[in-house]
């Protein structure tokens, strides 16, 4: 017959330990570098960067040549008039002319870029991974190295980005502008493109991780269901914050690097 267990045997409630007010559960981040190895920041950041310019190429197009002086037929002085001049003058292709001299220069720069990024953050943060300041410089040193891979092919896609480019594609650009203008032409736009990107960068990564760290402290709990919402929000607000501040001095890096094009 079952009896009821005996007092003696029976589990005591367990003791509660009071918590100070201002305690909070541990949270679990990752490290400041994420763990992965130097080529696994080539590989993502060549991917990265291929997806991005490849998904804004066009936008990228109209931009272009509404910044170079004279390069649209009708003088474009909106988005809608530049995107109606040149589907009307050169077809859908025409917003993907130099594609090919982006992939060039994208994925080598990008691969340098977050490589860079990645281990001077790891060198600068000091173990911790809110330091802005740590991300704000070792965005102007990953900008001085990729800039240095990518002017080249930058300057030769934006030829061929104009209506009135003289280039039949990115080989014969490459050699008529030796020809023509030698080696230092490819440079032209160096000095100004880090003076561009070196501060774009810095208010870049730093709004960024800014925003990322107050978003989410904003509710911790659902840190990880809302990564993505997170990430796409400090990414608008951080890309905004930048071109903002450095847009005059793209425009001033689109006349350099098409300085030598004759416009029609």
């Amino acid at each position: 017959m079952a009896t009821d267990a005996s007092p003696k045997f029976q589990q005591p409630d367990l003791i509660s330990i009071p918590q100070p007010s201002d305690f909070h559960p541990d949270i679990i981040v990752s490290p400041a570098h994420d763990g992965l190895q130097f080529w696994q920041f080539m590989i993502a950041g060549s991917v990265a960067g291929m997806v991005e310019h490849m998904a804004m190429f066009p936008v990228d197009t109209i931009k272009t040549q509404m910044q170079a002086i004279g390069s649209c037929p009708i003088k474009s002085i909106s988005i809608r008039q530049a995107f109606r001049s040149i589907v009307q003058t050169e077809g859908i292709a025409g917003l993907y002319r130099g594609i090919g001299a982006m992939a060039l220069g994208a994925g080598p720069a990008h691969a340098v870029y977050f490589s860079v990024y990645e281990n001077c953050k790891k060198r600068f943060s000091c173990g911790n991974p809110n330091n802005s300041a740590a991300h704000a410089i070792s965005g102007v040193f990953a900008t001085v190295a990729s800039d240095a891979v990518f002017t080249p092919m930058d300057m030769v896609k934006q030829r061929l980005q104009l209506s009135s480019s003289p280039y039949k594609g990115v080989l014969d650009c490459v050699k008529r502008v030796l020809n023509e203008e030698g080696f230092r032409a490819f440079y032209a736009s160096y000095g100004t493109t880090v003076l561009m990107n070196a501060p774009y960068t810095a208010v870049h990564f730093a709004t960024y991780e800014a925003v990322k760290k107050g978003l989410t402290e904003v509710s911790p709990e659902n840190a990880s269901d809302e990564r993505l919402i997170v990430h796409a929000t400090a990414g608008a607000a951080a890309g905004a914050s930048a071109a903002l501040v450095t847009t005059p001095l793209d425009v001033v890096k689109t006349q350099l690097q098409c300085q030598q094009v004759a416009i029609f």
